[in-house]
């Protein structure tokens, strides 16, 4: 290596993701040049980094400005706005237009009173339209003025006033239709962008943000919080502008009706603002903290539901859902706060409002008696119009609320979007090299992850990888070989030194780019839930189908994707579950293929692959490195023994490098791996040459298993022929996951068929009778009766009002000065008197529905939650049940059920009881007029239907397309790595806005027929106010109705109007909630086919362990098509152990899955202790089972209660941990750690390497003492060191047992005491190792292939 390296093209500090500055930096010369210095800046940037952190933390309670919501609005959008806002102010001015006209009726009907009631005193007369005595002499009043009669034709006089009505009417119906439609299509337009926007800049992270933040809480946000923001920005704002107008205008035409009057009343309205105001700031702090509170136990719930195999081998089924029910406790807490404070203040608003009308109808009756500055008609101009202004002030606070919860869930979406990822992987920026060499260099890189900063994962690493050469890692579990891939991938950036490209440091290098070279191929490949072909298609763009054919034919997956029914176009499942792991593996190396990688990555690329495809796989992996930069990291040491460079790494340092002989000879790190490994295999060579010792085949073997890599002769490949011929027609035609086509015919596309299935669902799915969900909150009945009994009351008041009006009104026409004072006085006392009822009873109703609404919707949640882990597992296999789309219902479809009730019954009990009161007035005063009004109500009640109809309808279409997204966004989201790895990202935004169309088009469809509702609704009442006070006019002429009746019938019935109005506003909650109950009553009443829950089934004491499988055939419920198991037969005694062998796809894993009953065999038996499995209580047999899996799941909580997770029937005492902790060899790594067993593990224990994830499930499954035993390839993740370790750990955990081991490697099996040879799905040799040697059949062949075994 030359002795010094000059860096070339840097950029400025901060240009480009904190790229090192530096002049010159000399590597491997003197001693003190080797660590070299890093520009200070750095350092205190990342501090300013953490400052900025802290501060936004403070910041977090202070909220987003309203107007920020808008951020996304382009020029259209402000057109539509800007017009939306000026329609609503001119409808806004309607209601005191009314008003004008109203005063003079009123006068026009008074003055006619008068008249009358003069012209009824037997001794007056009219002559010449003035009133005079009979005997002729002139008439004064007490103020001395001689009245006029006659003139007046009360008739004509309403028929013009009618006119007014109707004009303002159709203004209104054509101002509300724009008003409502422009805001909410600029709305939709918006979210639209703020969806795209926001999940672009997710997609944009980098890996460390992702470890910091929870994947359940981020779908969480896209799904609720956005529905939030949409709520504070769509007709809200025009509605409340609409509101505001009102509340200006009507204070303008009190100043100019009567200023001295509008001085007293607003000198009380400061207290109403200030009720307002406060409710507002509670509602938006509340509203913030509930959803905090709920994010908890939604991340819980998605953790679940994504790892239910492990819950339900675990038995964690009452764990999780007490677990989850602990977190929702909190979102309930809110909940109830926030209802209570809402009624408290809604309720003093009202009582500062009664108060106000006591007061003004006190002066201004005074004003009108004693001063004789207005006319009553004048009075009620103003009174009205500040008192319209005041109420539209109160009724726009719902208004208010949905601003503060839609900037409280703004905070974090906009946080997001604005947040510079540290490394972000859809830059343009960055140099792209002309040529490329390969030439990887280490410089002191130090690095911990940003989700668990003290912990150092690379230790001042310096290393050399060469261009064109395989470098090999190896060394214990958890010293640092992924995460040098990690940082090579540049998913991370180090803390201190450098990764440089030919010299390049890469930070300065172009990062799609850069990406764009790198093949990876990892242990545990992640497949999209779309065909192969799809899949190896992520690998680049614009592929040709020969290049997939050619990718496919090297990676040896041609054969086994030519054998599926559909060939390429098979779906292979979410996550790729309906392939073996041999082929997902296979289409990984073909995916990684077709970039034309300059550098290949292969993270234990073959652990998951059993003898025989791993030897081709291998083959298949020499034949690709050649040209290449390769980094292979391997357990396996035979794999890599033909490597160019070995690097061992210890504590996150290279301590060694060199070829294998080299490295041997030094008897360091390698040196230690490889001894460990050999002897197992000397073991199994031994034998193999005893059984073969007879045949000359078996000396070449021998030699040929010393004789490794490019060495293997074309001897090896000719039995390989030879055995394929046999062996492996039989066997690889097994790793077929069988005939999806059925499936397939279906899916035309992404996701395609699903919807059609939700659709059908969705169709014949019955809104829920009420009755069923009031049966689910009937526990809280008292709180219920108090509340209705708040809102019974709370409904009265307004028809009361109605009576006290008419009353004040009747007064001014009476003649008594003194009696018109005392009627007025006693009046303005009663209003006192029901203000502070309706303070009290608001209170009541707001904490009582709000407490039975929270309890109920924990509780849904709860029993949802629970229902879907009583599933039995094959309801998962079903895409309409992944984890994302049950994590969205149980959050939205649990809080839209308390539509039906809670605060909705509340509503309803206060709206029947207002329309009851009001209606019994009416009739009681005058049937006929009553009768007329009566006629426009059904128009009322139209256009409240109407309005539910339509948006029901769409909110089943948004929640259907919506969910679909979700789907996209969940998938996007849980494999992030894989996506940033193939620089995907883009592609996946794509697809997500591909989705958002539709909900988006229904969007803006919605707005015009809501319009058109709301103008109608909002018209209505001007024109059956033109209907009914003509029809007044008309019965005061023939029937002598006293005029106050008129008021009082009108008004009475216009309140109840109101509230049939309001009542019918509620119905789209109403409807959602019936939707969303059924949905879960259909959930909830599904009965499992293998039931979790039940105590049925036969348990005993002197559990053996015994099992047989008779002659089992099984289809998987998603396939039933291809036959998994057909007529498979083996027994195994107590304590022995049973290994199973075959090729990917043969059924290994499924006999396995059937022995926890996570399925039942279609046909046959499956016996243990002589009993069939479908009749043993599930819970008892899964508790004698305990199960350490390949890709182990741990849960995102500390060590500790990962391994007490084994037993979820007790309380295991730490004592017990420590024990299993030292079997599993766990203890001194978890005592090495900062927090020793408290130490969190991160989701899917992200923070842990491979083998550490092992230990701690080896560990769970030794707490459970299980009888049964199952190792579904429970060393394959491992390298050399740890696997001897776990598997003396596991050998140690066989004792006793009966024990069922899947193995790739046979050197694990060897001493089991019987292994079975599986192809398609029967058994095809069984017996001890020596046994089947001698058989020379299947067996033998595996053994002897050639592949690496160890």
């Amino acid at each position: 290596m030359s002795n010094s390296v000059v860096l070339r093209r840097f950029r400025t500090l901060g240009e480009d993701n904190k790229t090192f500055e530096s002049e010159y930096l000399d590597i491997g010369g003197s001693s003190q040049k080797n660590v070299y210095t890093v520009n200070g800046n750095l350092v205190s940037k990342t501090d300013n980094n953490n400052e900025k952190i802290s501060a936004q933390k403070k910041e977090d309670s202070i909220k987003i400005g309203f107007f920020e919501l808008f951020r996304f609005a382009s020029c259209y959008e402000i057109i539509l706005m800007v017009f939306g806002g000026l329609c609503a102010l001119v409808h806004g001015a309607a209601q005191p237009a009314v008003l004008l006209v109203f005063g003079l009726l009123t006068d026009t009907f008074i003055a006619y009173d008068i008249e009358l009631q003069e012209l009824s005193d037997p001794d007056k007369i009219c002559i010449n339209n003035t009133i005079t005595w009979a005997n002729g002499s002139e008439y004064q009043n007490q103020n001395n003025e001689t009245l006029s009669c006659g003139i007046l034709d009360i008739e004509k006089e309403m028929t013009m006033f009618a006119f007014y009505y109707i004009g303002i009417g159709f203004a209104v119906l054509l101002l509300g239709y724009f008003q409502i439609c422009f805001w909410v299509t600029a709305a939709a337009r918006q979210i639209q962008k703020i969806r795209k926007a926001y999940f672009r800049q997710i997609m944009r992270m980098e890996i460390g943000w992702f470890d910091c933040n929870s994947i359940g809480e981020l779908n969480t946000r896209m799904s609720d919080d956005i529905n939030k923001i949409n709520d504070a920005i769509a007709d809200q704002v025009g509605i409340f502008i609409q509101r505001f107008s009102t509340f200006v205008t009507g204070f303008l035409l009190g100043f100019v009706s009567g200023w001295k009057l509008t001085l007293v009343i607003i000198a009380v309205s400061p207290l109403i603002g200030l009720g307002a105001a406060l409710m507002a700031l509670a509602v938006s702090k509340l509203t913030g903290l509930g959803l905090k509170a709920y994010a908890k136990a939604g991340a819980v719930a998605d953790e679940v539901l994504s790892s239910i195999r492990t819950v339900a081998a675990f038995s964690g089924e009452r764990k999780e859902v007490e677990r989850y029910d602990k977190n929702l406790v909190f979102a309930q807490r809110w909940g109830i706060r926030k209802g209570m404070i809402m009624g408290f203040f809604t309720g003093y608003v009202w009582m500062i409002i009664f108060c106000c009308y006591a007061l003004a109808f006190w002066y201004g009756s005074q004003l009108v008696i004693e001063q004789n500055e207005y006319t009553p008609g004048g009075l009620l101009q103003v009174f009205l119009g500040v008192l319209v202004a005041a109420m539209n002030l109160g009724q726009a606070s719902p208004c208010l609320e949905a601003f503060a919860s839609g900037r409280g869930a703004a905070v974090k979406i906009f946080e997001t979007i604005d947040q510079k990822p540290e490394i972000d992987c859809m830059s343009e920026e960055g140099y792209k090299l002309h040529k490329v060499k390969g030439d990887i260099e280490f410089h002191n890189v130090t690095f911990n992850y940003p989700s668990r900063p003290e912990v150092k994962i690379l230790d001042r690493l310096s290393m050399v990888i060469k261009a064109g050469e395989t470098t090999a890692f190896v060394g214990p579990s958890g010293s640092g070989k992924s995460t040098a891939v990690e940082l090579i991938q540049r998913f991370y950036d180090p803390k201190q030194g450098m990764v440089t490209l030919d010299g390049h440091d890469i930070r300065s290098l172009n990062i799609q780019w850069l990406r764009s070279l790198i093949g990876i191929v990892e242990q545990e490949p992640v497949l999209f839930a779309t065909t192969i072909e799809e899949n190896i298609r992520y690998g680049r763009d614009g592929l040709t189908k020969d290049e997939i054919i050619r990718a496919a034919k090297e990676a040896n997956a041609y054969n086994f994707i030519m054998d599926l029914p559909e060939k390429f176009n098979t779906l292979v499942g979410k996550g790729g579950g309906q392939m073996s792991g041999g082929q997902k593996q296979r289409i990984a190396i073909a995916r990684a293929l077709v970039r034309n990688p300059k550098i290949l990555l292969l993270d234990m690329a073959t652990s998951a692959l059993d003898n025989e495809s791993e030897a081709i796989v291998q083959k298949a992996l020499d034949k690709v490195r050649l040209g290449r930069t390769t980094i292979s990291i391997a357990h396996r040491l035979s794999t890599i023994r033909n490597v160019d460079v070995i690097i061992g790494f210890e504590h996150g340092r290279a301590v060694e490098r060199g070829k294998h002989a080299e490295l041997l000879e030094r008897k360091g790190v390698y040196f230690t791996l490889v001894t460990l490994q050999t002897q197992g295999d000397q073991a199994l060579h031994e034998k193999a040459r005893q059984t073969s010792s007879t045949n000359e085949e078996g000396t070449s073997e021998k030699q040929q298993f010393i004789r490794h890599g490019s060495t293997r002769a074309s001897l090896r490949s000719s039995i390989r022929q030879r055995s394929r011929s046999q062996v492996s027609n039989v066997l690889s035609d097994l790793s077929v996951p069988g005939d999806v086509a059925s499936v397939i015919r279906r899916h035309s596309g992404y996701l395609k068929d699903e919807d059609e299935v939700t659709e059908e669902e969705e169709e014949n799915l019955e809104p829920a009778p009420v009755t069923r969900i009031l049966k689910y909150n009937v526990a809280e009945w008292p709180y219920m009766l108090f509340g209705s009994f708040g809102a019974a009351v709370n409904g009265g008041v307004n028809p009361v009002y109605a009576l006290l009006f008419s009353q004040i009104l009747g007064t001014f026409s009476l003649q008594n000065e003194e009696e018109k004072r005392n009627q007025i006085n006693s009046i303005c006392l009663f209003f006192v008197f029901v203000g502070l009822i309706s303070l009290m009873t608001q209170f009541l109703q707001g904490y009582f529905f709000a407490k039975s609404g929270e309890l109920l919707t924990r509780r849904l949640r709860k029993l949802g939650f629970q229902a879907m882990l009583g599933q039995e597992i094959g309801w998962f296999d079903d895409r309409k049940n992944s984890p994302g789309t049950l994590t969205t219902r149980l959050a939205t479809d649990a809080s839209q059920v308390q539509g039906a009730t809670g605060t909705q019954i509340g509503m309803i009990v206060n709206s029947l009881t207002n329309i009851g009161v009001s209606l019994i007035i009416a009739f009681y005063f005058s049937w006929k007029l009553t009768l007329v009004i009566l006629c426009f109500l059904p128009f009322l009640a139209l256009s409240g239907a109407l309005q539910a109809k339509m948006l029901t309808g769409f909110a089943n279409q948004d929640k259907e397309a919506l969910e679909v997204a979700g789907q996209i966004s969940s998938e996007a989201l849980s494999n992030i790595r894989t996506i940033a790895g193939l620089t995907k990202e883009k592609m996946f935004v794509q697809l997500y806005e591909m989705q958002l169309e539709a909900p988006y088009r229904a969007a803006i469809k919605k707005a015009n027929v809501y319009g058109l509702c709301f103008g109608f609704a909002q018209s209505v009442i001007f024109l059956a106010n033109a209907a009914s006070y003509r029809f007044g006019g008309h019965l005061v002429v023939a029937e002598s109705l006293h005029f106050s009746i008129v008021f009082r019938v009108i008004s009475a019935i216009v309140t109840s109007g109101t509230a049939l109005g309001r009542a019918s506003s509620y119905t789209p909650d109403y409807a959602k909630a019936k939707i969303a109950a059924a949905r879960f009553f259909q959930l909830i009443d599904r009965v499992p086919e293998i039931n979790v829950y039940s105590d049925e089934g036969e348990k005993w004491n002197n559990f053996k362990g015994e099992i047989k499988f008779i002659d089992c055939k099984f289809t998987y419920p998603n396939r039933p098509d291809f036959q998994v198991l057909n007529g498979l037969s083996v027994s195994v005694r107590p304590g022995q152990t049973l290994a199973f062998v075959g090729s990917s796809g043969c059924g290994k894993s499924t006999s396995v899955q059937l022995l926890e009953r996570f399925y039942d065999p279609n046909q046959g038996q499956l016996l243990i202790d002589g009993r069939n499995t479908g009749t043993i209580n599930i819970a008892f047999l899964r508790s004698k089972i305990g199960i350490v899996s390949q890709e182990p799941v741990l849960f995102d909580c500390s060590v500790a209660e990962n391994i007490k997770y084994g037993d979820n029937s007790r309380q295991v005492s730490m004592d017990e941990v420590i024990v299993a902790a030292k079997k599993a060899q766990l203890h001194d790594f978890v005592m090495s750690l900062p927090d020793k067993y408290d130490t969190s593990v991160g989701a899917q224990g992200s923070q842990l390497s491979r083998g550490q994830k092992q230990r701690i499930a080896i560990a769970r499954a030794i707490v459970r003492d299980p009888k049964i035993l199952l190792l579904d390839e429970a060393t394959s993740a491992l390298d050399t060191e740890s696997e001897k370790i776990v598997q003396a750990a596991l050998d140690e955990a066989r004792k006793g047992r009966t024990c069922i081991v899947i193995a790739h490697r046979l050197s694990t099996i060897q001493n089991s005491d019987i292994i079975a040879v599986m192809s398609r799905g029967i058994l095809i040799e069984q017996g001890t190792h020596e046994e089947l040697m001698a058989m020379k059949g299947a067996y033998y062949k595996l053994v002897t292939t050639g592949a690496p075994i160890s």
